[in-house]
């Protein structure tokens, strides 16, 4: 790639680009010019130490541009990034990498993925499949003990049996239980030869608790070679008619033929009965409301009037 030539003209707008962080930032936050790096022809980024407590090791980064044949600067943009000694989170890493051996516990599902490596499509034809015992390097003449001293007895052989069934790779483990699917249909059992394959198989799964055991076929766990994803449906987006269009009435509403105002209650509906009742309602109200006022202002000359008796009583009396 050919190196783009520096411009004198986005060197020398030093002053602008502090500005231009100092009004994203703040003054006290703005430390000393760094330099400027060329970006593309007449475009170039000026670099300027943040003096942030929180972000130590970062940088203001303001890029400046022109347009051609002009020597007038403009300031495209003001970002904060990371210098080489600032602390940022590591890099990402998805979770089939993250995920280490002993990670599954009780309970926990481990998808596989439809593109893993260890796993191949199976043989469907059935005269096509090896016996499990044809494949193990116990069979004939290695059974009869021909280069070893002493074979497993049938006592023997029950026995390592019983312990393994029975045992934290058997179908009574708590692994086992929490899971649905059973080592006999995962792609990652390893089948055994002699009497011992119809039950048990060696578990290939790194990923697994079981790795590298000896595990009955109904015991579980949740890195089952079949535990896949369903495949999400593509969301429908939502559609816009840009062309159509409701009319809306604004006029006002014209009055009925029999002139009927709103609130008027004759015509409207209203039975005889009603409205009799509302008016006795009315006039009930109407009676006791100057009942009260006559009884109200005649509380008081009453007893004024008998006042003025007795004192012209008293005055008779007096001559």
């Amino acid at each position: 790639m050919q190196k783009v030539r520096d411009d004198q003209d986005l060197a020398a707008a030093t002053e602008l680009a502090r500005a231009a962080a100092v009004t994203e930032a703040e003054a006290d936050y703005v430390g000393a010019h760094l330099g400027m790096a060329m970006e593309d022809e007449r475009l170039a980024t000026h670099l300027f130490t943040c003096l942030h407590p929180g972000y130590v090791g970062w940088r203001w980064a303001v890029t400046v541009a022109r347009a051609p044949e002009q020597t007038e600067v403009t300031v495209c943009d003001v970002v904060l990034l990371p210098g080489p000694t600032a602390l940022v989170a590591p890099a990402w890493v998805p979770w089939s990498e993250r995920v280490l051996p002993g990670d599954l516990g009780v309970g926990d599902v481990l998808v596989t993925g439809a593109d893993d490596l260890r796993l191949i499509a199976g043989l469907t034809g059935e005269d096509d499949l090896e016996t499990a015992a044809s494949a193990s390097p116990l069979t004939g003449f290695w059974e009869l003990g021909l280069g070893r001293v002493r074979v497993l007895s049938v006592v023997g052989r029950d026995e390592a049996a019983e312990r393994w069934y029975e045992g934290e790779m058997g179908p009574a483990a708590a692994m086992a239980r929490s899971s649905t699917n059973s080592c006999s249909t995962c792609g990652f059992l390893l089948p055994i030869g002699g009497p011992l394959g119809q039950m048990f198989g060696v578990c290939a799964n790194l990923i697994a608790p079981a790795d590298g055991h000896v595990v009955s076929m109904n015991y579980g766990c949740g890195g089952h070679s079949e535990v896949i994803l369903d495949p999400v449906a593509a969301r429908a987006e939502n559609a816009t008619d840009e062309l159509g269009w409701d009319h809306l009435d604004l006029t006002e509403p014209d009055l009925p033929d029999d002139g009927q105002v709103p609130g008027d209650l004759t015509g409207a509906g209203i039975s005889d009965e009603t409205l009799l009742a509302a008016g006795s309602v009315l006039e009930v109200a109407d009676a006791t409301d100057a009942a009260d006022e006559a009884d109200a202002g005649d509380s008081d000359p009453p007893a004024l009037d008998t006042q003025l008796g007795v004192e012209e009583g008293q005055g008779d009396t007096d001559k």
